[in-house]
């Protein structure tokens, strides 16, 4: 069997789940718990606050995203990992999928073992209008005019289209992303676990979507987020197929990875010790000031002003807890990195050196969602080619935090030849 596995990525972003099943970046030494992953294999680094985590057997063969600001992100790191630009295809994944079912174009690549996809989130998200299917946008992003009637064109149906893909490509596997918030409206998650085992006459396994929060898994932020994972079952070894279709998969069988950290959990009920939640002070370890860093992305931060508590990204972080969630926000809405006095802020021993109140970096932000420092999300600014610090914070927020999609990936590479034997099927 090719110790390759070839993945094709659908709502790619700027690669947060690509980077996790690609793996060779690296992350913070205390958000890895080896005493739960002693298999990982993980380098140690010349700074002991940071260890590299070894590149998996997933190879990207294929990205898609809408958003022209993280093709040029993603390209512009992945390039330097030796993946080809050409890998991104800049478009609405509904035009690509009407492209190969109307005009007989090869859009996909052939032999894919693993689709990924985080089909967008706003119109399911606690933080948006939610309405979830009914969603009054296109899926290119646009207002829908004719008659503002929701289609399966629509941004709140775009799942159903990476379901379309997932029955042209046929793989192995198929991962699906989106905010926890979809499992609490109305009966959202339980029509799209349906839809998504009609695929392909009914050929896959579709397991209940459950939440995992990142902070369990050693990222320094609170966010949570569903995760559908979808077998073949004419690729899956017998013993693999009665595991995953039972009622309670064992521990041994089942997909998800195991929690690492103890911020919804505790050691109760685990044979090995979880490790503290990741805090923003590890976080942001080694960071200067903007103004005195090398690193544009650090630099960068939102001058907006301060507008009170009422409005939404008014808050300093906590130092000594793990970070809000980082949302796709413009510049008003980016959380405070301190505050002054007058505003409540709290971090009096920065304050007391003349540290000015001022909102998160752009890298700080891209640290609390586990972005290695390699990872340029501001460059040329101003240039048809480059991505600004307001692109910058939107790209990031939305997002897959790689160490949790590494986590994911992790768990199905070691599991590979228990699911699918020796790959002859």
């Amino acid at each position: 069997m090719s110790n390759t596995i070839n993945v094709l990525s659908l709502f790619s972003g700027c690669g947060g789940m690509d980077l996790g099943f690609e793996g060779d970046f690296n992350v913070l030494s205390v958000a890895i718990n080896d005493r739960i992953n002693p298999n990982w294999g993980i380098e140690k680094t010349q700074d002991p606050n940071w260890v590299h985590l070894t590149k998996n057997r997933f190879n990207t063969v294929f990205a898609n995203d809408i958003r022209e600001d993280a093709q040029k992100a993603w390209t512009r790191y992945f390039a330097k990992k030796g993946i080809s630009k050409s890998t991104y295809f800049l478009g609405s994944i509904v035009d690509l999928v009407k492209k190969y079912k109307e005009e007989g174009v090869s859009v996909f690549p052939p032999n894919i073992d693993i689709v990924t996809g985080g089909f967008p989130c706003q119109d399911f998200s606690v933080a948006g209008k939610r309405m979830g299917f009914a969603s009054d946008k296109s899926h290119n992003g646009a207002r829908i005019i004719d008659d503002n009637t929701p289609s399966v064109e629509s941004r709140g149906q775009l799942y159903m289209w990476l379901r379309e893909v997932v029955e042209i490509t046929k793989p192995k596997v198929f991962i699906a992303e989106n905010v926890k918030g979809l499992v609490n409206l109305k009966d959202v998650k339980s029509i799209i676990e349906k839809d998504f085992s009609s695929v392909c006459d009914n050929g896959y396994v579709v397991l209940e979507g459950r939440v995992l929060h990142a902070a369990d898994y050693g990222v320094p932020q609170s966010r949570e987020r569903v995760i559908f994972f979808g077998f073949k079952k004419s690729a899956l070894t017998k013993e693999a197929l009665i595991e995953l279709s039972a009622d309670k998969i064992s521990t041994e069988y089942d997909p998800y990875p195991q929690v690492t950290h103890q911020f919804t959990k505790n050691n109760q009920g685990t044979s090995r010790e979880l490790s503290k939640p990741t805090d923003l002070r590890h976080a942001f370890i080694g960071l200067l000031e903007p103004g005195l860093s090398n690193d544009l992305s650090q630099n960068k931060y939102s001058k907006a002003k301060y507008m009170g508590k009422h409005c939404q990204g008014q808050n300093e972080v906590c130092l000594d807890s793990v970070g809000p969630t980082i949302r796709s926000e413009h510049h008003g809405n980016i959380e405070f990195r301190r505050l002054s006095v007058e505003h409540g802020g709290a971090n009096e021993g920065e304050l007391e050196k003349g540290l000015t109140e001022r909102r998160l970096t752009v890298r700080e932000c891209a640290r609390i969602q586990t972005f290695p420092d390699d990872y340029e999300f501001v460059f040329n600014e101003g240039r048809k080619d480059g991505v600004s610090a307001s692109s910058a914070y939107k790209i990031i927020g939305n997002a897959v935090p790689p160490l949790l999609a590494y986590h994911i990936a992790k768990r199905l590479e070691l599991n590979w030849e228990k699911y699918f034997g020796d790959g002859k099927q």
